[in-house]
């Protein structure tokens, strides 16, 4: 293929209107709680099935088979586990086949459907070999185990595509389609009759991938969804087509042409595409919504999701059929096919038999048409000419759908759609358009092989991987904590409750007390009287700190902008808004003030937080209170020599003198320095002048006050100031090396003195000298010259 074709087609499939981003997210949030259910010694539990009181799940694992407890909304407990596994020599026997004996010999259960109301029916890979198993629902037992199920599942785990599809019919198992390549046969074992099989003689199916199965009991057929590669267009490259094939409940065979083959095998090209968009081709996974009571069987619904083999990304599709349309495909004209030229033509006229049921008496000129003529002319369009949802950024696999009735009595449409990635989407179907109400994520490593299973009467999604089993609830409107939020929301499981004041799950009855407006989300009209107006935060900072101030928005589609008549009057000289909607700026006399965050959304505004910027007010001094009964007041002309301080009031007296202490403790916008005097010495502090008169202290803690800095400079009142204890200290060490220096020449001086005047003679004799020096150490060295001892 030309690259110009290429591009003209990737540019087809991005032109197509996307899906809205989600509403909200929850990213393991502990708002959105899930249950998980996992056994250190199951793997791959992937096949779901759900009793029909919603109480009991029953996982079909690797070697395994479950049954899950969940009766309880948060929790969910195992009840019986039956091992199911093959044995040593089956598995080296499926080792010496060439297959992987941990990928591919293992047990896996594919297919778990109801027998009745005491009966399962089981059917696994098991090393290679399929093998089948019926499960007394009572004693969650194992019987009648046997081989020989091939066609019923697959042979191997089939990396990457979802289970065999299978559907039970009249209390027994039902045509079971497969992808394996040694045996594409559909099977019917009812009533204990033969298996009916696909003719070999001309290929039905091309390298299939089925998904899921679905009943129409009205017309006692079987179909089934798949995609293959499609042989009736000549293209260089396979070219995949999303199919439906249907079979007839009670087909027999023929008599003589097709004995114990399908003679009511049709099948019709699904199509999910836009108007002049290419289609999206690859079916991922098929829901059957079953209409509503006293509706009629030809408005069920099935919900496909959709990929292109074509794109790049992770675009996705949903689209939606009438089963009345499949009708009408297969009642309609179809193509025959050439076994000479192996090319399809389309036949002139419509033959009336084909595809119908009841054919096992025609004659064999019949069958034979029927036995080449078996796909239709008419692919099969969606309901509404297009998909109800594109995703230009999602990759859909799996879908469930539930429909519920909204307070104003009208039903709408949910879809939890599982990403690849790992989140359920939830997604309403509106008249104007779908939307994504929120995301979950429910687990973060990527998964193979994934299944849903929806309970609607529980309202729990279930949702199995080779993990363990996720439960996720449909709804918790307790997250809307206001009632735009609530409207806003748009989620037909949620309401406003007037009486209650609370955002709250509709219940069946009287919805009048409920505020929910689904299509148009008119908050006013709703809330009226419902909303109340938010109390101001109060933040206290000092004068030029950084203040950051922080607004989360209610929903991704919000828009957040902030208020305040400081922002209109210094935008952009002193307020910064980042990306997170962090409005940041520093506290002056030009911001301090209110401010106000305000969200919009559908044209709503309200306000979501307020902040109140206020100056830290200063803290009162620390100013020493006069006591004027015991000390009266100094006048400015008295002198402190006249003051004198009893000893007994001093309450830190240290027993000997110590070097001087000074405390400095900050209070206010005033310094407090202690000095304590010793009580031994004269009490009465004496100055030089009048300024260092100023300055002396008042009692016996000498207690001096110092004014800090000025309010144009208070910039610095969070940081303590230590600038007189450098100054004592350095005053202190000086003090001691002058004294060292002053002490070490006294000694050296005495000591040089003592020296001279110890040379003398003795008294008794002139002619000897006294020897008092011997004892004396001589103070000469080389480095000193100068100092000798005359002899």
């Amino acid at each position: 293929m030309a690259p110009s074709v290429v591009f003209l087609l990737l540019g087809l499939l991005g032109s197509a209107s996307s899906l809205p981003p989600p509403r909200i997210s929850f990213l393991n949030s502990a708002e959105r709680p899930l249950v998980l259910f996992s056994h250190p010694n199951v793997h791959n539990t992937t096949t779901l099935l759900l009793s029909n009181d919603g109480s009991t799940l029953y996982v079909g694992a690797r070697d395994a088979l479950l049954s899950l407890d969940v009766s309880q909304s948060d929790v969910i407990n195992l009840k019986k586990k039956v091992d199911w596994r093959p044995s040593e020599e089956e598995m080296t026997s499926c080792s010496d086949k060439g297959k992987d004996a941990e990928v591919d010999c293992p047990n896996f259960v594919r297919v778990l459907q109801p027998l009745n109301s005491t009966h399962l029916y089981a059917c696994g890979s098991y090393a290679y070999s399929p093998h089948d198993a019926y499960i007394d629902t009572e004693s969650f037992s194992m019987i009648n185990q046997r081989d020989g199920a091939k066609g019923r599942c697959p042979f191997s785990p089939s990396r990457g595509t979802p289970p065999s599809p299978s559907v039970n019919v009249n209390s027994s198992p039902r045509p079971r389609p497969t992808s394996e390549e040694q045996n594409r046969r559909f099977l019917d074992t009812s009533r204990g009759r033969s298996d009916v099989s696909q003719d070999v003689s001309v290929s039905l199916l091309e390298e299939p991938s089925f998904v899921s199965s679905a009943l129409d009991p009205s017309d006692r057929k079987l179909y089934f969804f798949f995609s293959e590669v499609g042989k009736e267009f000549s293209f260089v490259d396979q070219l995949l087509i999303s199919r439906v094939a249907q079979v007839c409940k009670d087909d027999m065979g023929g008599q003589r042409t097709l004995q114990k083959k399908w003679t009511s095998f049709a099948k019709a090209p699904l199509l999910c595409r836009s108007a002049k968009q290419l289609p999206f081709n690859v079916l991922q996974d098929v829901f059957t919504l079953q209409p509503l009571e006293g509706s009629m069987d030809s408005d069920t619904l099935f919900y496909g999701v959709f990929t292109s083999q074509w794109s790049l990304g992770p675009e996705s599709a949903v689209c939606v059929f009438r089963l009345q349309d499949m009708r009408t495909a297969f009642a309609g004209r179809y193509r025959t096919f050439d076994t000479q030229t192996h090319q399809w033509s389309p036949m002139l006229d419509k033959r009336s038999y084909l595809g119908k049921c009841g054919l096992d008496n025609v004659s064999d000129s019949v069958l034979a048409e029927v036995k080449k003529s078996f796909l239709t002319s008419n692919s099969i369009k969606p309901d509404g000419l297009g998909p109800i949802v594109v995703s230009s950024e999602y990759r859909y696999s799996r879908v469930a759908v539930m429909r519920t009735q909204a307070a104003n009595n009208k039903h709408y449409t949910v879809l939890f759609l599982l990403t690849e990635s790992g989140f359920i989407h939830k997604v309403v179907l509106f008249d104007g358009g779908s939307q994504v109400v929120e995301e979950i994520q429910v687990f973060t490593q990527p998964q193979l092989v994934k299944s849903v299973v929806l309970s609607t009467s529980k309202g729990v999604l279930y949702v199995g991987t080779s993990e363990g089993i996720t439960a996720v609830p449909v709804a918790r409107c307790s997250i809307y904590r206001s009632c735009s939020q609530c409207v806003l929301a748009r989620d037909p499981l949620c309401g406003w409750s007037r009486t209650t004041r609370a955002c709250t799950g509709l219940q069946e009855g009287d919805h009048d007390d409920m505020a929910q407006d689904l299509e148009h989300a008119n908050v006013e009209e709703q809330c009226q009287g419902q909303t109340e107006p938010g109390r101001d935060r109060e933040i206290s900072v000092h004068l030029n700190e950084a203040v950051q101030l922080p607004c989360l928005k209610p929903s991704n589609v919000a828009t957040l902008s902030w208020t305040s008549p400081r922002i209109k009057d210094h935008t952009e000289k002193l307020f910064i808004q980042s990306a997170d909607s962090v409005l940041s700026f520093f506290a002056t006399a030009d911001t301090f003030g209110t401010y106000h965050c305000e969200a919009e959304e559908g044209g709503y505004k309200e306000v979501i937080v307020s902040y109140d910027v206020r100056q830290v007010a200063p803290p009162r001094a620390m100013s020493p209170i006069p006591d004027t009964e015991s000390h009266p007041p100094i006048g400015r002309d008295e002198s402190y020599e006249d003051i004198v301080t009893n000893a007994s009031e001093r309450s830190t007296t240290r027993a000997s003198a110590e070097p001087e202490d000074i405390i400095t403790s900050k209070a206010g916008d005033f310094t407090t320095f202690v000095k304590e005097v010793d009580p031994d010495k004269d009490s009465t502090l004496k100055t030089d002048s009048e300024d260092e008169k100023a300055d002396a202290p008042t009692s016996i803690h000498d207690v001096q006050f110092r004014k800090e800095q000025p309010d144009d400079l208070q910039t610095l009142t969070k940081e303590k100031s230590y600038h007189t204890e450098l100054v004592v200290v350095s005053l202190l060490l000086t003090t001691c090396i002058c004294i060292l220096i002053f002490g070490g020449l006294h000694m050296w001086r005495h000591r040089k003195l003592g020296l001279k005047t110890n040379v003398l003679e003795s008294p008794g004799d002139d002619s000897r000298i006294n020897q008092s020096m011997e004892s004396v150490p001589s103070l000469s060295s080389p480095e000193d010259p100068e100092l000798k001892v005359v002899e």
